[in-house]
């Protein structure tokens, strides 16, 4: 089965409210493998990969976010798959 992976920004009130660790505990309830981490901004940056249908899944939740949050604009940009093991919250990242 091929993967399909997706490298997602998203804007609103995405910190300070568990997004990453909501994001994660998704993500591995859908078998997806990836990464999420804050970013200096304010924004939260993820990469998401896995079944197709899945990734969809995890981008329509990612529209909402965990309950405390706020998701003012999703920006998802298709991905080559890469080699990944597991679904991490990395350290903030400063941004480009």
């Amino acid at each position: 089965m091929s993967a399909t992976a997706r490298h997602v920004f998203v804007r609103g009130r995405v910190q300070g409210v568990a997004f990453r660790w909501s994001t994660q505990k998704q993500a591995q309830g859908l078998k997806l493998v990836g990464w999420v981490r804050n970013l200096e901004d304010g924004r939260v940056e993820a990469w998401i990969q896995g079944p197709s249908g899945a990734v969809d899944t995890m981008l329509d939740w990612l529209e909402h976010g965990p309950a405390m949050a706020r998701v003012d604009e999703l920006e998802t940009r298709p991905a080559e798959p890469e080699p990944l093991d597991g679904f991490e919250v990395l350290p903030t990242a400063a941004t480009a």
